[in-house]
């Protein structure tokens, strides 16, 4: 899959159903139940469209079009429920954070990188949701990460770690767990836990109608 946008251009190429309401609706894979989409897992769609009105949109705009898209030509029809699932509670480790906070006039950034077999992140002026995020997304763990950290500041922070498919397929002297990193470098913990998690259920869905 590949989503590419340039002014009020958008192409996406390669998507399943699945891929497309996952993309319009900016989920997780454990975010979509697959009930009701069996049909359609082998069959692929590339989209090329552009913005009405010339515009440049962002890709929050265009995923709204997109959720349109959805609902005018596959007929999709979807409805929400929390379900309780496995998930990693971060919270603050014993000994307290190691977290700097940032100063009031600190602007937001966040640099990503590799070093060897792992990945970095640093970061300033970033929320513990945001961290949350991305320790899911840049690190790879199997559940979902929900902030309970109970700090409601910004900090700057530095963080490195293997991601867990390397970690756990081929491990190596000099990799570091995410699960070590996020205690030794923040002072936080990523506890085992079960929660609810908002789910989006596909009650109906077609073929698309003709372009």
């Amino acid at each position: 899959m590949g989503f590419y946008s340039s002014g009020s251009l958008l192409n996406l190429n390669g998507y399943s159903v699945r891929g497309l309401i996952m993309e319009a609706y900016n989920l997780k894979v454990y975010q979509l139940d697959n009930a009701g989409l069996d049909w359609q897992q082998d069959i692929f769609y590339d989209v090329a469209a552009r913005a009405e009105d010339g515009s440049t949109p962002t890709k929050d705009e265009f995923r709204k079009m997109l959720q349109n898209l959805l609902v005018e030509r596959f007929n999709f029809k979807f409805h929400r429920e929390q379900k309780l699932m496995p998930v990693y509670a971060m919270i603050v480790e014993e000994g307290g954070p190691k977290l700097k906070e940032s100063a009031n006039d600190e602007a937001f950034a966040a640099y990503h990188g590799v070093h060897g077999r792992n990945q970095n992140l640093s970061a300033s002026r970033m929320t513990m949701e945001s961290l949350a995020n991305e320790i899911e997304n840049r690190f790879f763990v199997d559940r979902p990460v929900i902030n309970r950290t109970g700090l409601n500041g910004t900090y700057d922070l530095k963080i490195e770690a293997t991601p867990e498919f390397r970690y756990n397929i081929n491990p190596q002297p000099e990799d570091i767990s995410v699960f070590s990193a996020i205690r030794e470098q923040l002072g936080l913990k990523l506890a085992p836990q079960k929660a609810n998690v908002e789910v989006l259920f596909v009650d109906h869905v077609e073929k698309p109608s003709e372009n």
